[in-house]
């Protein structure tokens, strides 16, 4: 079983950054890809980043592009979003995923492991 555990979510004015943490433990395998999706309120569930075990491959939404970083310490089994010029339509519950496949994250597939989430709100 693995357990990912994220951090870094808070309230933010408009404008502002944070960076997301998210650190896997347990049995996670040898190489993964891992990333972030995010939940407002009334919506469904979307994708924002998603980064490859070697970090040669980056994906993000549209809607993130220029504004959020996804990197990686694979050392420490942790990814990171830096999430700056943040906008109230930014705020969600954010969720880190793990899978085998960035691919799978990217398109939102069947995620492996997901995190409990960290609640990101931005004031305007």
């Amino acid at each position: 079983q693995v357990q990912l555990v994220e951090s870094g979510g808070g309230l933010v004015q408009a404008g502002g950054s944070l960076r997301l943490s998210c650190a896997a433990s347990g049995r996670t395998p040898s190489s993964y890809a891992m990333g972030w999706f995010r939940q407002a309120p009334g919506k469904e569930r979307e994708f924002v980043a998603a980064i490859s075990w070697g970090g040669g491959r980056t994906y993000y939404a549209d809607s993130v592009k220029g504004r959020f970083t996804i990197s990686r310490d694979n050392a420490k089994n942790t990814r990171y979003l830096q999430m700056n010029s943040l906008k109230p339509e930014d705020t969600a519950v954010y969720y880190c995923a793990l899978d085998g496949s960035v691919f799978t994250l990217q398109i939102g597939g069947n995620v492996d492991y997901w995190g409990q989430g960290t609640q990101v709100t931005v004031s305007s």
